[in-house]
């Protein structure tokens, strides 16, 4: 299944952002020209900027790093914290993910699961798009025979706001070619990473 990551062609507005802030922090009842608020403009600002870069990131690119290997067993990147926010509220959700592949032929550098994971959690997301797009963009780029992902992380839109309920965390699953249907390849990748 191909899959084409959301990408901007441009950089965000970063003078319209600025005035948009600026606004809505007047709009909440506060002066945005006082002393401890008027850099706060500039300081969220920089803050989307860098919470969003993965728009203007194709993770593709950060799999091409690949070497022929004749090594036909899984492989697996478990415990990869991420950072992200919530394209319903904006606000943060955080946790880790695991990925896992059956390589066909060759393997991916270790570090670009990783950095494939942080160009989508740096886009406003939600986590069951998040984790499918994890693997499928490893299911393409790589040409895996089998791909497995698995987040569970924390919303700060459902712990911090509205139900108030901390501590509580949510688990995704995405699973492609021989991890979907194969029970036992299934199972082992679940295994292996301690679900």
């Amino acid at each position: 299944m191909a899959m084409a990551p959301v990408q901007l062609s441009a950089p965000a507005d970063r003078e319209g952002l600025l005035r948009i802030i600026h606004e809505m922090i007047g709009a909440i009842g506060l002066n945005p020209d006082s002393e401890g608020l008027q850099d706060t403009p500039r300081r969220i600002t920089d803050m989307y900027l860098e919470l969003f870069e993965g728009l203007w990131q194709d993770p593709r690119e950060a799999l091409t790093v690949q070497f022929a290997e004749d090594h036909d067993e899984m492989v697996i990147l478990r415990n990869i914290p991420f950072y992200s926010m919530c394209e319903h509220h904006f606000l943060p959700f955080h946790g880790q993910a695991a990925v896992g592949y059956l390589p066909d032929g060759k393997i991916v550098g270790l570090s670009k699961l990783a950095r494939a994971v942080e160009i989508f959690a740096r886009r406003p997301q939600v986590q069951e798009r998040l984790t499918g797009q994890i693997a499928d963009v490893i299911e393409e780029v790589v040409g895996a025979k089998g791909v497995g992902v698995v987040i569970e992380a924390e919303h700060l839109c459902m712990t911090a706001r509205g139900v108030r309920k901390p501590g509580s965390s949510m688990v995704t699953s995405a699973m492609r070619g021989r991890f979907r249907a194969d029970q036992n390849t299934r199972q082992e990748f679940l295994s292996l990473i301690g679900r």
